[in-house]
């Protein structure tokens, strides 16, 4: 079994029991990331939470000495259907152009927090 090294959280977010990400060999697997500031807030409105997220994911990426151009897979989830349309405008704008990694999107019911409206996960080869 290969050796695990789990990756902090970026300075200043609370630590729920998990780890915002765990490294196995070449592969970073990162925990579902929502859209909660340092002081425990969630922005307001799709947009400041979707620039939250990426903000976030790109810190956690830097700290395993990654960046996004590592991701070979994403899992958004959202909970309006609604917010499809902007989520991919936003992604691409921040991914660049491509070419980009395998993603899924799902729609849910509810996540961690009533203010969330979306989270991001994903898998980085690090090699």
């Amino acid at each position: 079994m290969r050796a695990l090294t789990h990756i902090p959280p970026p300075a200043g977010l609370r630590t729920p029991p998990l780890s915002y990400a765990v490294r196995t060999g070449d592969l970073l697997y990162v925990s579902g990331i929502g859209p909660l500031n340092a002081d425990n807030s969630v922005p307001d409105g799709f947009e400041a939470q979707m620039q939250l997220v990426l903000a976030t994911l790109d810190k956690v990426l830097a700290q395993a000495g990654a960046d996004r151009s590592r991701l070979v897979k994403v899992n958004v989830l959202l909970t309006r259907e609604e917010d499809v349309k902007e989520m991919n405008r936003l992604y691409a704008a921040w991914y660049g152009p491509g070419p980009y990694p395998a993603r899924t999107t799902a729609v849910v019911k509810a996540l961690p927090l009533p203010e969330f409206l979306l989270e991001i996960e994903g898998v980085a080869a690090l090699g």
